[in-house]
């Protein structure tokens, strides 16, 4: 069995429990908090929680560990730390910052024999895989990403880390004319602004400085300035009626064209709807730990993404097993 621990305990820590409780060859051990570890009740019989401030007296009993923190604050500072000490698996989720957080993390998993698995989940992940994919097979032609309609659980978070702020959901939107262009093979050229919209519920503290969170918001770099975005303040009690879930999905799209004269056009699409975005992106960060121990098995140091990643690798069954009954 893998042993596995999970750092954070949020709604992503969560999937991730669920999708290690559902496996047959990995086991949760630990998790590890910056809250009052008696206040964590795990669903997993025997698994134990632990406050951060511990987690490198574990650094022999663990196999992998899944980081569940933020991508705005969290893990850029804690993937490369504890890639010192543990085989790590994130979800870092910035796209603009992705090479460079690859960098920091790779320095610090070679030089302590460690592997580490960054930017897994469904996008930057499944959907990554796919464009690299779909890129390769139609060289020329022109991909289109669309999120949506969904709760981002980074962006949701990047709003609760503003002061003032008790709660919040953000809703990604895809512009649904755009999405019918590509879908027709018009090739249009789109902004990120023409592509999607973004709508964010916000239960702010009481006295807060109401135009001061709507302003940080709509003006924080990479995840909401480049996008219209629509900010209504509502009530707790409103928000835990109408916002408590956590649906998303998306497509991605290429469309290319074939032959000497380029004559023939395909379009390749694949999509996700999610009920729960925490858990499918839990249940990848899973497959990707698997992965990762079996990497550090082999010797095979430093920081991957998945597009090193082979597919067999992810998976718990045998590859004669694969080889008859999947390919």
């Amino acid at each position: 069995m893998i042993r596995i621990g999970i750092c954070g305990y949020g709604n992503l820590a969560r999937g991730v429990e669920a999708a290690i409780y559902n496996s047959t060859d990995m086991e949760l051990l630990y998790v590890f908090t910056r809250r009052n570890a008696s206040d964590i009740k795990l669903k997993t019989e025997n698994a134990l929680v632990y406050n951060i401030k511990d987690i490198l007296n574990f650094k022999d009993k663990i196999d992998v560990l899944i980081l569940c923190g933020g991508s705005r604050t969290d893990l850029p500072e804690q993937t490369p730390e504890l890639a010192k000490y543990f085989n790590v698996v994130d979800s870092f989720d910035n796209h603009h910052e992705i090479y460079n957080h690859y960098g920091r993390v790779n320095e610090s998993a070679l030089a302590n024999n460690k592997t580490a698995i960054i930017s897994t989940g469904w996008d930057p992940g499944m959907f990554s895989l796919n464009r690299l994919i779909m890129e390769s097979v139609l060289p020329k032609g022109k991909d289109y990403t669309f999120w949506g309609r969904g709760v981002s659980q980074g962006h949701s978070d990047a709003i609760r880390r503003i002061d003032g702020v008790l709660d919040a959901r953000q809703y990604t939107i895809p512009i649904e004319e755009a999405l019918a262009s590509v879908r027709n093979g018009e090739n249009p050229t789109l902004s990120a602004r023409e592509k999607h919209r973004r709508e964010c519920f916000v239960v702010a503290k009481e006295g807060a400085d109401l135009k001061r969170i709507e302003n940080e918001i709509k003006t924080m770099p990479d995840y909401f300035a480049p996008y219209d975005t629509a900010v209504h303040f509502i009530s707790m009690e409103e928000l835990k009626k109408n916002h408590m879930g956590i649906p998303h999905g998306g497509f991605v799209i290429r469309t290319g064209n074939t032959g000497i004269d380029l004559e023939n056009k395909h379009v390749i699409e694949y999509s996700l709807k999610l009920d729960s975005n925490p858990e499918f992106t839990g249940s990848v960060l899973a497959s990707y730990a698997r992965a990762c121990y079996r990497l550090n098995k082999r010797n095979d140091y430093g920081c991957k993404t998945v597009f090193d990643i082979a597919p067999r690798d992810l998976s718990p069954r045998d590859y004669s097993e694969l080889l008859k009954n999947t390919l």
